[in-house]
């Protein structure tokens, strides 16, 4: 069945990164906007150099169509597996909403908090290809740098000062995470998608999609499922649950899924999604924030710990009986 389209709102954000003071403000009333209706946005003129995005797009592809069990070497041993190659079969995002459900059909490769100076150690990173490991560490730096844009212009659209989340994301907690969704000769099982309709967990998700069929899909205001369109040289922004909880609901965390392709497309239906999750400083507090609440509007959660709550619905995703 085709969906309609969602209508996205499209940021330009190289405003923000270069102009003034007023053109500061323009963006981050856009941004505003964009997250107390949809939980999403379109972000262009975000200065990631397209050429590295089409690099690293290449070197994972290429990872991904090397044998199972060659990457299979490349699976972490503990049981929530938040790094190296995650093999099919092993998570189901929407069992944080929902309960049991059938495995989300895709593979992953993995980096936990790549900028960190311990990274080489923490991660699991892949012999081959060989350009992979240096392409990773340098689309880190470029999304390290968006996130900081992203950040202070959150901040700006909060009413708050620019540099106010400064102490909670200059150390963020950060996952780069490699999506890919094979082409499927074997009819998905029922309710089974690619990626099943959940909520993001933490702060600001940042997505770069391909334009393959079965794409992201988002569930507007109305409970209706809409397609997601794909802007070219683009990011798609999303608030996680940790960031809603924070603005005390007045930014949307959005249900969303992946779909599966139309079994009746010929030709290859492969997919690549590189994301980025965003969030706080692991060791945080996360308490209301003082723009987002008042005597008519009182917080509406208690505080939690950053890291303890997004570790908390990994676990739930996870098919903890599966075997890498």
């Amino acid at each position: 069945m085709t969906l309609s389209q969602i209508d996205l709102t499209t940021v330009d954000i190289a405003p923000f990164i270069h102009g003034g003071a007023a053109a500061r403000q323009r963006v981050a009333r856009a941004f505003a906007a964009a997250f107390e209706t949809a939980g999403f946005a379109v972000i262009v003129g975000h200065g990631v150099p397209q050429a590295l995005a089409q690099d690293i797009y290449a070197a994972v592809k290429a990872f991904f169509a090397q044998p199972v069990a060659d990457k299979l070497a490349y699976a972490p041993p503990e049981q929530t597996k938040g790094r190296g190659y995650l093999p099919m079969g092993i998570e189901s995002v929407a069992k944080t909403l929902s309960g049991e459900t059938p495995p989300d059909l895709c593979e992953a490769l993995v980096f936990s908090k790549p900028h960190r100076p311990d990274a080489v150690a923490r991660n699991i990173w892949p012999e081959q290809p060989r350009q992979l490991s240096p392409l990773v560490k340098a689309w880190c730096g470029a999304i390290m740098e968006l996130n900081g844009h992203l950040w202070r212009l959150a901040a700006l659209a909060l009413d708050l000062p620019e540099d106010y989340f400064l102490p909670w994301v200059a150390d963020p907690s950060l996952v780069l995470r490699f999506v890919h969704y094979p082409d499927q000769p074997v009819p998905p099982a029922p309710g089974q998608l690619r990626y099943g309709a959940h909520h993001d967990y933490g702060g600001l998700t940042i997505l770069r999609q391909d334009t393959a069929p079965g794409g992201l899909q988002i569930c507007d205001r109305d409970g209706v499922w809409k397609e997601a369109g794909v802007v070219p040289d683009s990011f798609v922004i999303n608030v996680g649950d940790l960031l809603a909880r924070w603005t005390n609901d007045r930014w949307r965390s959005t249900l969303h899924r992946v779909s599966n392709p139309d079994r009746l497309l010929t030709g290859s239906t492969a997919r690549l999604s590189m994301v980025a999750f965003t969030a706080p400083n692991e060791e945080s507090e996360i308490a209301c924030l003082p723009s987002c609440s008042g005597p008519a509007n009182p917080a509406r959660y208690s505080p939690v710990n950053a890291g303890a709550y997004v570790r908390g619905k990994l676990e739930a995703s996870m098919e903890l009986t599966a075997t890498a």
